[in-house]
C-alpha cells in the first residue's frame, strides 16, 4: 500500500492495514461535517477486536499514535478524522 505519490511518510503494513480498518470503520463525524471519523475510544476497541488483525493493546495505541503523527488521521474533540478517505 505505500505509494510513491503519497506525499505522507511511509508506514509498516500493519499500521497501514489498521489504518484500512479504521476507514471501513469511519462514519460521519459528530458535528455535522461530512468528513469520516471515528472516536477515539471506538478506534482503539475495533482495532483490538478485528478478525483482520491481531494487536495487544499496547500495538492499537502505537497505530493510532503512528498514524496521529504521520497525517493519514487527525484529532478534533476525541474524534479521529481520515484525511484521505477514498486512498
Amino acid at each position: 500500500m505505500n505509494d510513491f505519490t503519497d506525499p505522507r511518510s511511509p508506514l509498516p503494513e500493519w499500521i497501514l492495514d489498521a489504518y484500512d480498518i479504521l476507514r471501513t470503520h469511519s462514519l460521519t463525524s459528530a458535528d455535522g461535517e461530512d468528513v469520516p471519523s471515528v472516536p477515539r475510544e471506538r478506534a482503539f476497541e475495533v482495532l483490538c477486536s478485528t478478525d483482520e488483525l491481531t494487536l495487544e493493546p499496547e500495538d492499537a495505541d502505537y497505530a493510532l499514535t503512528r498514524l496521529l503523527e504521520r497525517g493519514y488521521l487527525y484529532e478534533v474533540d476525541g474524534e479521529l478524522r481520515v484525511t484521505i478517505p477514498d486512498h
